[in-house]
């Protein structure tokens, strides 16, 4: 066994003891960079995740040069460039060498900086089995080629990043799988044993009420009636949140039971077929609650419209009142906790949130998620 082929088993094992530690997307793609451009004497690497809609993120860079982190990293994490176009259109199958680079061209072009003598680089994509998660690109000055070795050394270790990327995507799906068994169950839970003894609680009190015949104890029973139907309010709407009832037969159902608990009525408009993950249709649902009790709170309506709209890849939500409203201004923070969370979430899942809302004229929450 010669010399080049003991270091590239060194190199590869190196990198698979690294990933095989990883348990998070952004540290494990970070560390790993390091070490590739470490082990292969290269100096600049980044890597792009890309989704099944063609969007990417820059997910990890190292030793990139001043004019590709101009302005914190835009050029890098906008518009489109010959790797990501052949990668989208099912092109880019294998590792290759870049001619030409379309972000550092742009960066000369621009003057935004000194490329570090950065003209060419490698790209690569992630893989495992017939999943892709994006590209490894690497490079360094004045290298304009790389010979087939070194393509089939970074073809081995986009290789072993992407088994690894879908290790991470396995292991979360099952955390996830997990924590929705869990609410499950505590929401059986309480449902079974809480719940149950503030139901109790409020007929014993609604009987010592109507057997009594003294006010201040009639009162009192009145008083404890009241506070334990609160409690049982509270207590139900916790286990709609710890367990969704009815989302086994669609977010549609589930939203529209939830109006109905709360008191409103949900007019509802749905186009396409809706069949969707379940990160998605379970953030669907907590963005679709928030959102509903935030119309029963706030808008001093009871009636909703909730319009949902699927295509191909893509599904929105949209909730709308023709109540209260507030004075909105987009250039600021959101007012309440109940909206940020709606955003976030809502960017969590790769969506874009909207807001419209003025005084007396109602709100409009509107959602767009791929998937």
């Amino acid at each position: 066994m010669n010399e080049n082929h003991l270091s590239e088993l060194k190199i590869l094992k190196e990198i698979a003891e690294l990933l095989n530690r990883g348990t998070d997307f952004q540290s494990i793609l970070t560390e790993v960079l390091k070490k590739l451009l470490n082990v292969t004497g290269l100096q600049t690497g980044w890597i792009f995740l890309i989704d099944r809609t063609g969007q990417f993120v820059l997910a990890a860079k190292e030793n990139l040069p001043p004019a590709l982190t101009e302005n914190q990293n835009t050029l890098m994490c906008s518009g489109d460039c010959w790797c990501i176009n052949r990668y989208n259109n099912g092109r880019l199958d294998k590792a290759t060498n870049i001619i030409e680079c379309k972000r550092l061209e742009i960066a000369i072009e621009q003057g935004l900086g000194d490329t570090c003598g950065l003209t060419h680089h490698a790209t690569v994509p992630l893989k495992a089995g017939n999943e892709k998660f994006g590209l490894l690109n690497v490079g360094s000055p004045y290298k304009t080629r790389f010979n087939h070795e070194e393509l089939a050394l970074l073809e081995s270790i986009a290789l072993q990043i992407g088994s690894a990327l879908k290790r991470i995507n396995l292991t979360q799906r099952e955390q996830e799988i997990a924590l929705t068994a869990e609410r499950n169950r505590l929401a059986r839970d309480l449902h079974d044993s809480v719940n149950q003894l503030l139901f109790s609680l409020s007929l014993t009190a609604r009987g010592g009420m109507e057997m009594s015949k003294n006010t201040d104890v009639k009162e009192t029973f009145g008083y404890i009636q009241d506070l334990a139907q609160e409690a049982l309010n509270e207590m139900r709407a916790l286990i709609w949140q710890l367990r969704p009832r009815g989302l086994e037969k669609g977010i549609v159902s589930a939203l529209c039971s939830y109006g109905d608990m709360l008191g409103l009525k949900v007019n509802i408009n749905v186009n396409g077929v809706i069949h969707l993950p379940s990160t998605i249709e379970e953030g669907l649902w907590r963005i679709g609650q928030e959102a509903l009790a935030n119309c029963k709170k706030h808008s001093g309506e009871t009636i909703v419209h909730l319009s949902i709209h699927s295509s191909e890849n893509r599904i929105s939500l949209k909730i709308k009142d023709h109540g209260t409203g507030f004075h909105y201004d987009e250039t600021k923070e959101l007012p309440s906790l109940g909206l940020k969370s709606m955003k976030d979430r809502t960017e969590a899942l790769g969506g874009t949130f909207h807001i419209k809302s003025e005084t007396d004229k109602g709100t409009i929450i509107k959602v767009n998620i791929p998937f």
